[in-house]
């Protein structure tokens, strides 16, 4: 696959996409997951290059959401969305969902709704994601009592490469690896012409060492479970909490995890604990050994009456005995008593076995003395035995672990997807619950599939009103106005063909075009709508246009004329939602345009609403006959506007003056109001 052919790619993310093991499998997919993994690829960039490996795949030039308006319309559904997501990760993931204009993309999607909706976003479920995260890779392990050793500065460099965790020795000779085998518990020797060789200490002559760098260096993947411990447990509540199968017994998972430490150290083995104890405190116990071994012979002396006769002390000076000398003939079982408690408070406080405890008796020893002092070179000894007896049932503890979680590792990465996957569902669950949804219906098409998006629009004055674009949304309410949702009232309205929508003030026709455009936009995602029914063409683009603020001065409005020239001039299927253009300049040049505009789009397979005022005006200025739809202010009720919010169909709305006025009429019996009444 040609990665820089993907929408969003260049080079150098290309370069980083080909490092990962099956990119082609990931891109096909949209597997925002994987495609994390690949060096300097964060969960957004992901996204976005997953979105646009999608485009690709279904030769979807996308181009949906050709406004501002439109495309914030698309990020207020997506925040709703995300809002409704617990991991970051699924957060991110949502962005790959996007407004296709390709019939396939949107079946896609909806297959994976229509399972989604089937979940139950539970408070179990959202406290058991909260703790669950992309696996990651840990970084800076160094172990340092083992290392590789090679006469070849080019497998020297592979080595370096391979295991980084190690370090890497450049050795001439079996000497040199003698030597090495004396500073580390154990050495690795990568050529083959030393095997068989006779070496003190661990040394192991594995040639293939480089190939298999997960049995040379188990702590890499004792690394990665210690690393992703939290996130692999609340993967398996999540599990729990749901209907989702695991794919690896849990509770193996969890008792192979209990055995590792948060920083990749092995727990809960009797004898290494022992042995890792032994050499943490072997320095603080040899110095207790002195103590109590003192502490006895000044017991001792202080109790004994010594008696030398004169003659004995003369020949045994003249023989150049020292006092210590004289001390040891009177005090010799006192000493040796002393030497025995200290060697036993030694083994028994370290809890020293067999071969250790023979070292410790020559820690205490040689001619009696006091104070009774260590020999260092004895404690050296033993400190090494101990190091290097733990060491090596470390290193043990770790492989048999290793293996173990090795067989562990794709279940576990599977159960963390299927978790954070779940979060997107769960997302698109709760969104339709929030907002009553229901999935849309397409009838017909608006654009075929194989039109390109950029092509020109067509002409054909046959076609028949009834094949137009259009949609039908029936108990429609936007998730977009500033109150409670419960409280938004359902508005029904259908449109085919172009049409302009009249209406008082405030009476709902800014709000109603946002719920088009909404539903509009969350239909060709592929996802459910907040309507009880809707029912709508697939749009080839979607042109929506908000209120100007204020008339714009030549250039603006040259500007904004140029706009509506290239979009009459633009592909067929489209759907262009405009709100009051009038506003853009005086009320009777605006009326004789929009009327132009209308016009023109009504010769293309295009739908369109226009909201506007001068809906009378604009009628009469057309050269065709236009649709007005209105709605409808019931009336005035403590001066506040009783509104319908759903259009009727063919009916120009009154205004609120008009309203007021027939109010003052029917309150009052004078002509005046009857008589402004009559210019309505």
């Amino acid at each position: 696959m040609a990665f820089e052919s993907i929408p969003g790619v260049g080079e150098k993310t290309a370069n980083a996409l080909a490092e990962l093991d099956d990119p082609e499998t990931a891109l096909q997919q949209g597997d925002v997951l994987t495609l994390m993994d690949a060096p300097g690829i964060s969960e957004g960039r992901a996204a976005a290059i997953a979105r646009g490996a999608i485009r690709q795949r279904h030769d979807d030039p996308g181009g949906l959401l050709a406004t501002d308006q439109a495309r914030d319309l698309y990020d207020s559904i997506l925040k709703l969305l995300q809002e409704r997501a617990v991991t970051t990760y699924a957060k991110k993931r949502l962005e790959t969902l996007y407004p296709a204009t390709k019939e396939s993309r949107i079946e896609e999607v909806r297959a994976t709704v229509e399972d989604a909706l089937q979940r139950e976003p539970t408070p179990e479920l959202r406290e058991a994601l909260a703790d669950v995260a992309p696996l990651e890779s840990p970084s800076g392990l160094r172990v340092r009592e083992r290392c590789l050793a090679t006469t070849d500065a080019e497998r020297y460099a592979a080595a370096r490469e391979a295991v980084p965790e190690l370090s890497a020795e450049v050795v001439d000779d079996g000497h040199d690896i003698e030597e090495l085998a004396r500073s580390y518990s154990t050495v690795i020797v990568l050529d083959e012409a030393f095997a068989g060789g006779d070496f003190s200490g661990d040394v192991r002559v594995l040639p293939d060492a480089l190939e298999s760098p997960a049995d040379v260096v188990p702590e890499r993947l004792l690394a990665f479970f210690a690393e992703n411990r939290g996130t692999l447990l609340a993967a398996g509540r999540v599990h729990e909490a749901s209907e989702l199968e695991p794919p690896l017994d849990l509770d193996a998972l969890t008792e192979s995890l209990s055995r590792v430490d948060e920083d990749g150290t092995i727990v809960g083995d009797e004898e290494l604990e022992r042995l890792a104890t032994a050499v943490d405190d072997l320095d603080a116990a040899v110095g207790t050994a002195e103590s109590v071994a003192n502490d006895h012979l000044r017991d001792a002396i202080k109790e004994r009456d010594v008696t030398i006769e004169g003659q004995d002390f003369l020949s045994l000076v003249e023989q150049g005995a020292r006092v210590d000398s004289l001390l040891a003939r009177e005090l010799d079982d006192a000493f040796d008593a002393a030497l025995q408690k200290a060697h036993d408070h030694l083994v028994d406080s370290l809890d020293l076995t067999g071969h250790e405890a023979e070292l410790a008796d020559h820690i205490f020893g040689g001619e009696p003395t006091f104070p009774v002092s260590r020999r260092d070179d004895a404690v050296s000894r033993l400190n090494t035995e101990l190091t290097t007896a733990r060491d090596r049932r470390s290193a043990e503890l770790k492989a048999d672990l290793a293996d173990e979680l090795a067989a562990h590792k794709p279940a576990a990465e599977e159960l963390v997807r299927n978790a954070l996957e779940l979060d997107v569902e769960l997302a698109i669950a709760a969104f339709a619950r929030d907002f009553d949804c229901t999935m849309p219906e397409f009838v017909g098409n608006a654009v075929d599939d194989d039109e390109a998006a950029g092509d020109d629009g067509g002409t054909d004055d046959t076609d028949d009103a009834a094949s137009r674009p259009g949609f039908t949304i029936e108990g429609g309410r936007s998730p977009l106005l500033d109150v409670d949702f419960a409280a938004v009232e359902p508005v029904d309205y259908s449109v085919e063909g172009v049409t302009l929508l009249s209406g008082v003030n405030s009476g709902g026709k800014t709000s109603l075009l946002d719920l088009v455009g909404l539903i509009v936009i969350a239909a060709q995602m592929g996802l459910p709508v907040p309507a009880d029914h809707a029912q709508l063409s697939r749009f080839s683009e979607l042109h929506y246009y908000a209120k100007s603020q204020g008339t714009l001065d030549a250039g603006a409005f040259e500007s904004t004329l140029q706009d509506f020239g290239d979009l009459v001039a633009g592909a067929d299927g489209r759907l262009v939602l405009v709100d009051e253009l009038e506003s853009i300049t005086e009320p009777g040049a605006s009326a004789k345009l929009i009327a132009g505009i209308l016009e023109a789009l009504d010769r293309q397979q295009t739908a369109a609403v226009f909201v506007s005022h001068l809906a009378r005006e604009i009628r009469e200025a057309a050269a065709i006959d236009v649709a007005v739809d209105g709605i409808e202010a019931v009336g005035l009720v403590d001066g506040e506007l009783e509104v319908n919010r759903s259009p009727v169909k063919d009916q120009l709305a009154r205004s609120t003056p008009e309203l007021i006025v027939e109010k003052l009429a029917d309150d009052d019996d004078g002509e005046f109001y009857e008589s402004l009444l009559e210019k309505f």
